[in-house]
């Protein structure tokens, strides 16, 4: 018994695991001191009391009572949920022809991730000024209003281009698109050429050779570009404040309006629940395709 103990031992302090445990080391530190710690410090403070603002280490479930039981937040989700449904549609529309042309209809490989690098351009710049370049264009005064009307399409400036869902929209598309980009781009980039050929000799037409081959092998690039723009749209509070001139809110924002005013538990409890429907969310999307075996399969 003890020389299998010692032999044991001695396998789980090889220098392999060793290194192993080296290697990764670091990376969890870095987790757990900026993932970890910081939702456990979230997770604590949302069932503190608070009074006359002080926050009392004492349990209770009075935040999220609060948070679940009042209207403003049922409100802000569905408003929230409708804008990332609109995003996610224009996003996954634009993502897929962009990343179809880049792959299919562009010859030369290195001419294509070229125009794919230019996609990333946009990222030069930062968010808010991106955001705020669309102000003069969707405006009364725009150049989008004063267009139509110089060529007689409308008669007075449409009202409906800037402080709308419209203009949220817009922007979170010119903001997120990247992301549903790049996933569909590397999972077209791995479809086997030969593929296409079969198809074309059973006789398949285009639309069936891309319902029936390209759409199941990109599934994976659908469902990841999908978690990121999602996740993305209801974590925002910026840009729906803006763009929708304050007729709308998100999730986010109060939380912030919270902690602006000291209500520390009850923003902790707003954000614990928000982690938990998106938690939710992308368990959902996951559940309808197996990212890994996608992966796997299409090496």
């Amino acid at each position: 018994m003890k020389a299998a103990s010692r032999r044991s031992g001695a396998s789980w302090l090889s220098p392999a695991r060793v290194k192993s445990f080296a290697l990764v080391t670091p990376l969890a530190l870095v987790l757990l001191m900026f993932v970890v710690a910081p939702l456990a410090v979230v997770m604590a403070v949302s069932v503190f009391r608070y009074d006359n603002f002080e926050v009392i280490p004492a349990f209770t479930f009075e935040n999220y009572a609060s948070v679940l039981s009042s209207h403003l937040t049922l409100s802000l989700y569905l408003t929230m949920l409708k804008l990332a449904a609109m995003t996610w549609v224009c996003t996954l529309l634009i993502g897929y022809s962009v990343a179809a042309f880049l792959v299919f209809h562009v010859r030369n490989r290195l001419v294509a991730i070229g125009l794919f690098l230019v996609c990333t351009v946009p990222f030069w710049t930062s968010n808010v000024i991106r955001m705020i370049s669309w102000l003069p264009l969707l405006g009364k005064q725009g150049v989008i209003n004063q267009a139509l009307m110089a060529v007689g399409v409308i008669h007075e400036p449409l009202q409906m281009l800037l402080f709308s869902d419209f203009s949220v929209v817009i922007s979170y598309v010119h903001l997120f698109t990247i992301f549903m980009i790049v996933p569909i781009f590397n999972a077209m980039s791995r479809i086997d050429p030969s593929l296409f050929e079969a198809a074309h000799d059973a006789g398949a037409a285009r639309w069936q050779t891309l319902l029936w081959v390209v759409l199941p092998l990109t599934k994976s690039g659908i469902v990841l570009g999908s978690i990121f723009v999602v996740t993305l749209v209801m974590g925002d509070f910026y840009v729906v404040k803006v763009m929708s001139g304050g007729t709308d809110a998100s999730v986010v924002s109060a939380m912030y309006d919270d902690i602006s005013t000291l209500l520390f538990p009850h923003a902790a409890a707003s954000a614990a629940v928000l982690m938990l429907i998106l938690t939710i969310m992308v368990a959902a999307i996951l559940r309808l395709v197996d990212v890994r075996q996608e992966l796997v399969s299409s090496r």
